[in-house]
């Protein structure tokens, strides 16, 4: 299973934490990181058991786990930027006349208005989201979708993709293992984000590479590797410094 599928399949309690418990690990639904259950880990001359290190880690490396959520692109979160910097703004327990100053908007009254709109919101959210569980016991033709990766740049119908469509893709576009490589680069959108996808998952994680390192693992993959490096970074995979001296997997 692929992190973006933790992240989406998690319950809302462990959304809310950023964090599953596995048998042996506890595992970041924000970055991937795994803590190891039964070792102590030490941070600024404390002490901490698994669980607890987790959410040190947590902290961090995220700030919070509101800070990562509403990091996110709006088309995941569904929140448009006035929302959003409102929720940022009430986050920082700033009263309504704190935010309504410095949003330079209405009155106080405005800012409630604000407030009871998000309730609103959380209220509609809470039943389609009861619906939607509910319909998974009824209806038998819904296709299995893969999520969306957490940094897409923007969500819409090419991430339409179920398993049945990758695994077709990938058993038309790629040789098979060990030694798998692109036969030739899709000329449809979601056929790209599929392939993609499957070359973002053979970068590691946690690894930083220069731009030799990179164009010789993709160039493994695939000959024109500066075409693949363009349309990993175009479609949210990678990141790079502005002297394209570095790259590295977003998360």
């Amino acid at each position: 299973m692929e992190l973006s599928d933790f992240f989406w399949n998690a319950s809302l309690d462990e959304l809310k934490r950023g964090y599953i418990e596995e048998k042996d690990f506890f595992t970041c639904l924000l970055c991937g990181e795994k803590i190891e259950k039964g070792i102590v880990y030490s941070h600024d001359d404390t002490l901490y058991e698994a669980e607890r290190f987790m959410r040190v880690h947590i902290k961090l490396t995220h700030q919070s786990v509101f800070d990562y959520l509403i990091g996110m692109d709006k088309k995941l979160t569904g929140l448009t930027d006035h929302q959003n910097e409102l929720l940022q703004l009430f986050h920082q327990g700033k009263s309504d006349k704190e935010v309504q100053q410095e949003m330079g908007i209405g009155s106080t009254s405005t800012i409630r208005h604000h407030r009871f709109a998000l309730k609103e919101k959380e209220r509609q959210a809470k039943v389609f989201l009861t619906m939607m569980e509910l319909l998974k016991d009824k209806d038998q033709h819904a296709p299995a979708f893969i999520a969306p990766h957490k940094t897409a740049k923007m969500v819409d119908e090419r991430y339409a993709i179920t398993k049945e469509e990758r695994e077709k893709v990938i058993l038309k576009y790629f040789t098979e293992e060990p030694n798998r490589s692109l036969k030739k680069f899709p000329p449809k959108e979601k056929q790209r984000l599929i392939v993609l996808r499957e070359i973002a998952a053979l970068i590691e994680g946690e690894r930083i590479y220069d731009e030799k390192e990179l164009n010789q693992m993709l160039n493994a993959i695939y000959e024109d590797h500066v075409m693949i490096r363009r349309y990993l970074i175009e479609y949210g995979f990678l990141d790079r410094k502005p002297d394209g001296s570095q790259y590295w997997l977003k998360k």
